[in-house]
């Protein structure tokens, strides 16, 4: 009579070990699955990753109002800024913009920034060719910095969009 619970209760825990395993590799999974449906529907405002080779040139007959803003993630000890908040693009051209951070605290410390495009539509035809948000950023106590990004916006953007917002939030990593 032993034995048919014993073996029971192996099945059980064979089961379980397996249902936390794979548990476990989709909880894994799950963040190359949201960048790439980001990166497919424009969810969440992420933008593409070109080379600045791949640029067509500039479309002069259309002009694109590109506004910077940038946000601190909660208790994030820095300072964050775009150097310029608005700027006039034409679809096609290679831009560069400029952000500031300052490390506010007296010891070294590593941050991010994530990156917003918006209206969500736009974040389709928004393209960063080079970004301080690729990396983590090193900062010695009290250190500023400028970081730069350097972007196209696709010909192919829809021509009732005419003002596009690049928003970052800036947070320290904890490691």
């Amino acid at each position: 009579m032993q034995e048919p619970i014993e073996n029971e209760n192996k099945k059980v825990a064979i089961k379980m070990v397996i249902v936390v395993v794979l548990m476990f590799g989709f909880g894994f999974a799950l963040v190359p699955i949201y960048d790439i449906l980001c990166e497919v529907t424009g969810l969440n405002g992420k933008t593409g990753v070109i080379e600045a080779a791949q640029a067509e040139g500039p479309d002069l007959s259309r002009e694109i109002t590109v506004k910077f803003t940038g946000s601190l993630a909660s208790g994030a000890p820095f300072e964050f800024k775009p150097v310029e908040t608005t700027m006039v693009v034409h679809p096609g051209g290679l831009y560069n913009a400029m952000y500031i951070a300052k490390n506010l605290t007296p010891a070294p410390i590593v941050a991010q920034a994530t990156p917003s495009v918006s209206p969500r539509e736009a974040s389709l035809y928004f393209n960063k060719t080079e970004c301080f948000c690729f990396t983590r950023q090193e900062f010695k106590a009290g250190e500023s910095k400028e970081m730069p990004v350097q972007f196209i916006i696709d010909r192919d953007i829809p021509k009732h969009v005419r003002s596009v917002v690049l928003s970052y939030t800036f947070f320290e990593m904890q490691e």
